[in-house]
């Protein structure tokens, strides 16, 4: 559940595609951008990674300055903890960042607050209130104490409630303690400036309160993080495993149990070799909002997966009956237990489809996926839209 990984370096072949605030940034240091082909047959400018931090990923997606991501491998089960791990990150970032925004809807319309715009007609703080970083820390240089305090007054009782959770073990309990203070931590300067002005104004607990639903709303939210990274991981070894089955028949043509094939290590690493020289690749791909200018899709969330596979009405519907299936009688880990050994389906991850689908649904993150295939080629294509 950590937002950034145990990991201090993350190494994956990294395409991030720059936001026009982005790219102007990476132009004023000087540093030249890469045009690519991706996997859409898109061409777009950004900057290539193989070994990155991920805090250095999350604070570009904090400032919108990446629009997608997207990387491109012949197998995943190597990176499956690096590729889990980004795929939090991109969520993480994304809840962080819609937190904050409707935090500043939320104090907007607090009473305390309208009545200081109907009292200052000429002065308004409302969605049009633009102020500069400078302007900002100017204005809170002397607030650290009621800063503090109203953090505390925000977080007691949350952790508190955290505390008192007989279901939660000692460890979730850390974790989220921790994540709270992660979502408070990347609460913006200008809903510290508004709370600040109006510490003292009658009506301000009902802002405490806002801001407290808020919070344990998208704390919420946030375990959707764990089951997408699943998601996208399974649906990404699902693609693999049809590729490298593919190929170990073309390279082992007698060979009838082509099972016994692939378990010989050996012999996987060598299919894997050959699908890389052969460029037969699955890629994942993630792309944020619409920016921060469009209106009602900065929380929208599409993960995309690429590969040629030439069954794809099968794809279509396997995806389509998993969805359906009754997740209500068994849990995760128990649907787990009551698999026999050994005997792990190459299509099993598609039934996190309807855990993750459940799972929105508790939180009120819409969601949905869809398969299509293009018409010109034989490229699958799986789509996980969010909107958070």
């Amino acid at each position: 559940m950590c937002a950034s990984g145990k990991k201090l370096m993350l190494e994956l072949p990294l395409k991030v595609i720059l936001t026009e605030d982005g790219a102007s940034n990476f132009i004023s240091h000087k540093k030249r951008l890469m045009r690519f082909r991706l996997a859409d047959n898109v061409d777009e400018y950004g900057i290539s990674l193989n070994k990155f931090s991920p805090q250095s990923i999350q604070s570009m997606l904090l400032l919108d300055y990446i629009s997608k991501i997207e990387m491109s491998m012949p197998e995943f089960v190597s990176s499956r903890q690096e590729v889990m791990d980004l795929s939090k990150i991109v969520v993480y970032s994304l809840l962080y960042k819609q937190f904050d925004r409707e935090i500043y809807s939320a104090i907007l319309q607090c009473e305390c607050v309208r009545n200081y715009n109907r009292k200052n007609p000429a002065h308004l703080i409302d969605e049009r209130t633009k102020m500069s970083e400078k302007q900002l820390r100017q204005n809170l240089a002397s607030s650290d104490a009621i800063i503090n305090s109203t953090r505390k007054e925000i977080l007691d009782p949350v952790w508190q409630e955290i505390r008192d959770n007989k279901d939660y073990s000692i460890e979730e309990k850390n974790v989220y303690m921790l994540m709270s203070e992660k979502f408070m931590n990347r609460m913006s300067l200008m809903n510290w400036f508004v709370i600040t002005k109006f510490h003292k104004s009658e009506g301000f607990q009902d802002m405490i309160i806002a801001i407290r639903n808020l919070l344990a709303a998208y704390m919420e939210k946030s375990k959707v993080a764990e089951y997408i990274s699943v998601m996208v991981m399974e649906l990404a070894l699902n693609s693999e495993n049809a590729n490298i089955r593919k190929e170990a028949k073309i390279m082992f043509p007698t060979v009838d149990d082509i099972n016994s094939i692939l378990i010989e290590p050996e012999n996987r690493a060598k299919i894997v070799k050959e699908l890389q020289k052969k460029r037969v690749l699955v890629s994942v791909q993630w792309k944020l909002g619409g920016g921060s200018t469009s209106i009602g899709k900065q929380g929208r969330l599409q993960i995309t997966l690429y590969n040629k596979d030439d069954e794809y009405q099968e794809i279509k519907d396997n995806i389509e009956t998993k969805m359906a299936a009754d997740t209500k009688k068994r849990t995760l880990i128990d649907f787990y237990r009551e698999l026999p050994d050994g005997q792990e389906g190459t299509d099993l991850g598609l039934y996190y489809l309807s855990y993750l689908d459940d799972a929105c649904k508790k939180v009120d993150v819409k969601f949905e996926s869809l398969v299509n295939q293009f018409s010109a080629s034989d490229l699958t294509v799986i789509n996980l839209i969010f909107n958070f």
